[in-house]
């Protein structure tokens, strides 16, 4: 099965879809995507009831979890793409970042 994939470059400013954040707590706290819905990996089966509606793109550090989470829910039925370099992409492409911390976001 082919995991769908987009580059931060093909992906729009501002966001038309939602985001799910598959990363770990700490790593959500440093900095995410504002909006988005965080269930780290391991807990996705068992909080699939959380998930955001309609197409759905799946970030992490760096796009593997994210593929995982991505090949995981497709097979589900869910409308899901993976973003191919994750949220250091993100963070490089200077696109927007929140904290769970009050500090300023970064990627951890």
């Amino acid at each position: 099965m082919t995991i769908p994939t987009v580059e931060i470059t093909g992906v729009p400013d501002p966001l038309p879809v939602a985001v799910l954040d598959v990363r770990e707590d700490d790593e959500w706290a440093a900095g995410h995507i504002e909006g988005a819905t965080h269930i780290p990996l391991q807990q996705l089966p068992a909080r699939l009831g959380d998930l955001p509606e309609g197409q759905t793109l799946v970030v992490c550090k760096v796009g593997g979890r994210s593929a995982q989470a991505v090949n995981y829910l497709a097979q589900q039925g869910y409308e899901v793409v993976n973003l191919a370099g994750g949220m250091l992409d993100w963070a490089a492409a200077g696109r927007p970042m929140v904290s769970e911390t009050g500090a300023e976001a970064y990627v951890l």
